[in-house]
């Protein structure tokens, strides 16, 4: 004991210091709740909407894509290849490298990484626990705990991760839910940035997509808690010290997600403009569009919006950036922003959290879930926009 005495030292902490003012203020709910939503606005908003999904993409896109990247590997390719169909393949409208590459690095990447260095800094910052503290009493009535806002939170990140980390979770019951809820109501990353870039210059729609998708996530949650069987477990969790997040944490933690991701995501990427030209070259999206069109104008949306929509199909991003293309070349307005960024966020999961949901739960689960989202967004973009038409609203 003297020899430890001497060579360490137990600090206590005062709650005069500054990290144990934050440290009261971020557990005590009154004070908790503004600081949530001052994380989420500058966190999210600000730096995942504004800086990533608007000053990165607009550098990566049109300043350095569009106007050196493109040209190039078009060019390049026309002079490699003489055939015109095997050069769509590669360039042109929906080519591997002018569409399934540009999404991944010019569109995606800085979305996605901006969103991952904002997770790593709240993890390595001791917040995620008190986040998780405040959220467990919303989430118990939703048939889950405060454990689960791991998941969720990873999920407006990547939802083929979170649903994997689902895991984490200790009962059946609680990943059956949990799995719902990231399949319906929770848009990835790269979803969010094109819907906050759509909606930036509209604040009341803005406002508006926020309180409609949390009515949805919490309606889905209570009814899932309702109908799915399963014991509800004790809630225990540490709450470690609040520190300054290290700069080698968040780098080390930021790179090896985004490393997963990349990996991951890029070559789905090139073999959805793949799927994409084969669909294109055999005449069955034209069909399939055909099918789509008159749900598409129920929605009140163009009819062009029918290709962004079936790209969902295979990335939930691809619809996303398809749309915000709508947008940039003026064939959006207000009312049909506003439902476009309802049924988008709604929309079915991509081809890699569809897959997951098979391993993790079963194709039952999968195909069942699929339908009921696909569902789900369809009526709420039909209704509204007739509620938006018959309001006047927008």
């Amino acid at each position: 004991d003297s020899v430890l005495a001497e060579v360490a030292s137990f600090p206590v902490p005062s709650s005069s210091t500054f990290a144990g003012v934050l440290n009261r203020l971020t557990m005590n709910v009154w004070t908790a709740v503004p600081i949530a939503f001052a994380v989420l606005y500058f966190g999210v908003y600000q730096f995942v909407g504004q800086f990533g999904a608007g000053t990165l993409v607009d550098f990566l896109e049109n300043d350095l894509y569009e106007t050196y990247v493109t040209p190039w590997l078009t060019a390049w390719v026309e002079r490699l290849i003489p055939w015109p169909v095997l050069q769509d393949l590669f360039v042109h409208d929906y080519g591997v490298f002018t569409l399934g590459l540009r999404y991944a690095i010019a569109l995606i990447l800085p979305i996605v990484g901006t969103f991952f260095i904002m997770f790593s800094i709240l993890e390595d910052s001791g917040y995620l626990p008190r986040l998780a503290l405040l959220l467990d009493r919303v989430f118990k009535k939703l048939g889950l705990n405060g454990r689960a806002v791991i998941p969720i939170i990873l999920g407006f990140g990547c939802g083929t991760m979170a649903t994997v980390v689902t895991r984490i979770l200790e009962t059946r019951r609680e990943r059956i839910i949990a799995t719902l809820l990231l399949g319906f109501a929770i848009p990835c990353s790269a979803q969010l940035g094109v819907i906050l870039a759509m909606v930036s210059t509209h604040h009341q729609i803005f406002i508006a997509w926020c309180v409609l998708m949390t009515i949805i996530f919490l309606a889905l949650g209570m009814i899932a808690a309702r109908t799915v069987p399963g014991r509800a477990p004790a809630f225990y969790l540490e709450i470690p010290p609040l520190r300054m997040p290290r700069l080698s944490n968040v780098l080390m933690k930021t790179y090896s997600r985004m490393y997963w991701y990349f990996i991951e995501i890029l070559p789905l990427f090139l073999f959805a403009s793949v799927i994409i030209w084969v669909g294109t070259l055999t005449g069955l999206f034209q069909a399939v569009i055909k099918l789509i069109v008159p749900i598409i104008g129920l929605m009140g949306l163009p009819a062009e919006a029918a290709s962004a929509f079936l790209f969902g199909f295979f990335r939930r991003d691809y619809g996303a950036a398809g749309l915000l293309d709508l947008l940039n070349h003026g064939q959006l307005n207000p009312r049909q922003i506003f439902v476009s960024v309802l049924v988008i966020s709604l929309f079915l999961p991509c081809i890699a959290q569809f897959f997951v949901m098979k391993k993790e739960r079963g194709w039952k689960f999968a195909l069942a879930t699929s339908a009921a989202v696909w569902l789900t967004a369809t009526t709420v973009g039909i209704l509204a926009n007739y509620v938006a038409l018959s309001t006047g609203w927008l």
